[in-house]
């Protein structure tokens, strides 16, 4: 015990001296931004992209705008093939060893982020001590290094293909990881390493139980599954039982106020709550306060931020900003440059800003994932809230839900369509669902004016999912586990006729 204890000290001891490289970033977040993109540019100048958009001649960051195209990852897939390929100094200079498989949510179609040698060690692993450094700073009296670390990562296999690897990049991360972590980290690597999911969950839980876990870090829905699971299997109330020292949940990939009440059930005890924000082309936030619902926005990773406005960002040349011009409250799509050799690229996610000083942000949604069939715009925060409020009023939980527009017909107006799988049902089922209706009236007013009379939109239709519907629905994809989610808006019906297909 004394050995654990020195050992926490000194770990802790170091990792809170990043804290002043934190703090400075946060006292000059333009200038770190614009040393980022100017050194990302010299040093990708030789590659085949740099000498396409002529990376040697930019010199202000307007130049950069002019000749550099913001694309998705379809434009940047042919790039990115050449080096999966074995190619040197395509969008990046040198090799490219590894390439994180992602699906984004559950399309067929995969995508191959490149992890460059410097995107995994100042990026994603440089996060990951961040992480920790932040919660340690803010709770000096922390014991996380006398205990174990448990992590929940995806489907870990890792695949050679040409002359590189790719798999989930929780599979890159844990293959790549120093010693110091492997033996305060559970599950052991063999079992972190294995595929299927259903015999890795028996596995992860047969080690688990026996551990002195103290934090645990992963995706709140997945997480749940397991330690539902770990109370099954052992003889306690609550997980404070088996886990007496658990002090901190790390979660990340989707939102955690569905989540809150559950965690607070099953833990059994008041713990801290740490939100991330990453995914495979970087790591972009962490919760830096404690009881916040805000994350700081990381800015010395080797990425470069720009922004473009959700009102403007369906027109064909959208204005697009740099940190420096950013505005509290708007909504945002994130556009990226990073050191694995992404240019200006769309990945998909909205945040706004709660702060310009420093810059902190919140998750709002996706720039495909959202309900805008009538000129609503009904983003998935205003989902959120509304649903918490009405689970309140009704005394419901909800562990997972998916919704989509159903259009209009000749005379008929349009509607909602929503498919809610209760933990609890609510008292009533029509007062819940007024009580949705109305909370989105209030949260969003365009929503409230499409629903005026009746006229555009009618009262929203809910259908209540068979127990484990959305899981099992995960499973027929091959997607349990890690990042894998049913996006919870589409703007189409996409994945809500297969899931009431299957609720029949």
């Amino acid at each position: 015990m004394a050995t654990k204890a020195l050992f926490n000290t000194v770990v802790n001891w170091f990792i809170r001296q990043r804290i002043d490289q934190i703090q400075n970033f946060m006292n000059h977040p333009i200038e770190t931004q614009k040393g980022i993109l100017f050194s990302q540019l010299f040093h990708a100048e030789d590659t085949e992209y740099g000498r396409k958009y002529g990376f040697n001649s930019i010199s202000s960051y307007q130049d950069f705008k002019n000749k550099v195209p913001v694309v998705t990852y379809e434009e940047m897939e042919p790039y990115i093939e050449k080096a999966r390929q074995g190619q040197k100094d395509v969008s990046w200079p040198g090799y490219i060893k590894h390439f994180a498989k992602s699906s984004g949510t559950t399309n067929a179609k995969s995508k191959f982020i490149p992890i460059s040698a410097e995107s995994l060690e100042y990026c994603h692993m440089k996060a990951g001590k961040d992480m920790v450094s932040i919660y340690a700073n803010n709770h000096p009296e922390n014991q996380l290094f006398n205990y174990k670390n448990l992590r929940l990562g995806g489907s870990s296999e890792l695949y050679a293909d040409f002359n590189t690897k790719f798999g989930d990049l929780s599979a890159i991360l844990i293959d790549n990881l120093p010693f110091w972590v492997e033996v305060t980290t559970t599950p052991s690597k063999k079992v972190s390493l294995m595929g299927e999911w259903e015999s890795k969950l028996r596995a992860i839980t047969s080690e688990v139980k026996n551990e002195d876990v103290g934090s645990i870090l992963g995706v709140p829905s997945w997480m749940m599954v397991l330690l539902q699971r770990v109370l099954k299997e052992t003889d306690v109330q609550n997980i404070s039982e088996l886990w007496p020292n658990l002090e901190v949940f790390f979660h990340g990939g989707i939102s955690f106020k569905p989540y809150r009440e559950q965690y607070k059930q099953i833990i059994g005890k008041n713990i801290n709550y740490y939100e991330i924000y990453n995914a495979s082309e970087g790591f972009f936030g962490i919760q830096d306060r404690s009881n916040s619902d805000e994350m700081l926005l990381m800015l010395d990773y080797g990425i470069f931020y720009e922004f473009i406005p959700m009102d403007q960002f369906h027109f064909s040349n959208p204005k697009v900003v740099s940190l420096e011009d950013v505005e509290i409250g708007k909504n945002y799509a994130m556009v990226i440059t990073t050191n694995g050799g992404l240019w200006r690229y769309l990945i998909g996610d909205t945040v706004i800003f709660t702060s310009t000083n420093p810059f902190r942000i919140k998750i709002t949604g996706r720039t495909k994932h959202y309900i805008n069939a009538f000129g609503e715009e009904l983003m998935i925060t205003n989902v959120e809230s509304a649903l918490s409020k009405a689970c309140e009023e009704t005394n419901a939980s909800v562990s997972d839900f998916t919704g989509a527009p159903v259009f209009m017909k000749e005379n008929e107006g349009g509607a909602h369509e929503w498919i809610f799988e209760f933990r609890e049902k609510p008292d009533n089922l029509e007062r819940f669902i007024d009580a949705f209706d109305n909370h989105l009236k209030s949260i969003n007013s365009d929503y409230e004016a499409k629903r005026y009379n009746n006229m555009t939109l009618k009262r929203p239709i809910v259908h209540i999912a068979k127990p484990n519907l959305f899981y099992c629905w995960l499973e027929s994809k091959g997607k349990l586990g890690g990042q894998n989610k049913v996006p919870r808006l589409s703007n189409d019906r996409e994945y809500i006729d297969p899931l009431l297909e299957l609720n029949k």
